[in-house]
Order: structure tokens, then sequence, then C-alpha cells
């Protein structure tokens, strides 16, 4: 009996291609989803290859160890419109430049970070690179999940401000 399930497929390999091929076809082309964490985006306008550069470019710009790809995802989904299209599309094409006359086959193959800072350095004056570090600012540290992280405890006027409630507390300077 054992000799027969080694050779074909068994019941339990079946179904997991079954569902895996399914959950391909159910999401189609333009879905981007993490190797190792449960977080997914799905792009419409722009392409998959456009969404993985501005996460990372997000990333390399404010990087935090300590914060999930997730809240990255979050924070450059909204250049995923059909008005930001050919910005993203432009600069992403400019930053695979950059990284191509660096030596790379793109901004994404280039696999150390000190590599990728580089690449932006020389492209931190246009206007797409302010775009995007800009829509960083209040696209990556406006959500409230990722205020733990930095021990922000939120804001304190609909709670009577901070100076009874801990304003000198910081440890850490």
């Amino acid at each position: 009996m054992s000799e027969a399930r080694t050779k074909g497929l068994t019941r339990r390999a079946l179904l997991s291609r079954a569902v895996a091929a399914g959950a391909l076809a159910v999401t189609g082309a333009g879905f981007i989803a993490a190797p190792d964490a449960a977080w997914a985006v799905e792009v419409t306008a722009i392409s998959e290859h456009e969404m993985a550069t501005l996460l990372q470019m997000a990333r390399d710009i404010y990087p935090h160890d300590r914060i999930g790809d997730r809240y990255y995802a979050i924070a450059v989904k909204g250049y995923d419109t059909p008005e930001q299209k050919a910005v993203v599309a432009e600069g992403i094409a400019a930053l695979d430049a950059a990284a191509k006359a660096a030596g790379f086959d793109d901004y994404l193959s280039a696999g150390w970070e000190a590599d990728r800072v580089a690449i932006l350095r020389g492209m931190e004056d246009s206007p797409f690179f302010q775009t995007v570090r800009g829509g960083l600012v209040t696209g990556l540290y406006n959500q409230k999940e990722v205020w733990p992280i930095f021990g922000y405890e939120g804001e304190s006027f609909s709670q009577g401000g901070y100076i009874y409630r801990g304003f000198d507390d910081i440890d850490w300077l």
C-alpha cells in the first residue's frame, strides 16, 4: 500500500495543488502576496513590478526593521490609481534606468540596501522621489497600528493633554 502511494499523487497533495490553482484563478494577475507573512496587495492601475518597486523604495527611504511590509504596502497603495499611473510608470522607469547605469538589471535586483540608497540619492531631487517621500510621511506614520512600535500613544487633546499623561516618561533620550 505505501508503494502505491509513493508512485502516484496523494490525496493531500492533490487537494493542496487544487486549492493553489483555484486561488491563482480567483486572484488573477496584479496580485502581490508576501511569501513570509499574511498580507497581500492587489494592483489595478500600475504593474506588479511598479508596486514591488514602490514597496522596496518606501522601505529604503524610511527603513524600520520592526515595521512589516504590509504597513509599507498600505502606505504606497494610494499610487495604484489611473491618475497616478503615468507618474509612477515614468518614475519607476527612471529609477530602473539609474539602477542599470549602476550595473543592476533594475532597482529590485540591487540586493544590498546601500546600493539601492545610492541609487535613490542620485534621484532625490526629482519630483517623483519627493512625491513618494512626502506621501510616505503621512501614509506610513499615520497608521495607528505602527504607533505602539515607536512608543507613540496617540493624540492627547481628547484626554487632557500630555502634561498629566507622562510627557516626561521618554526613556530613549
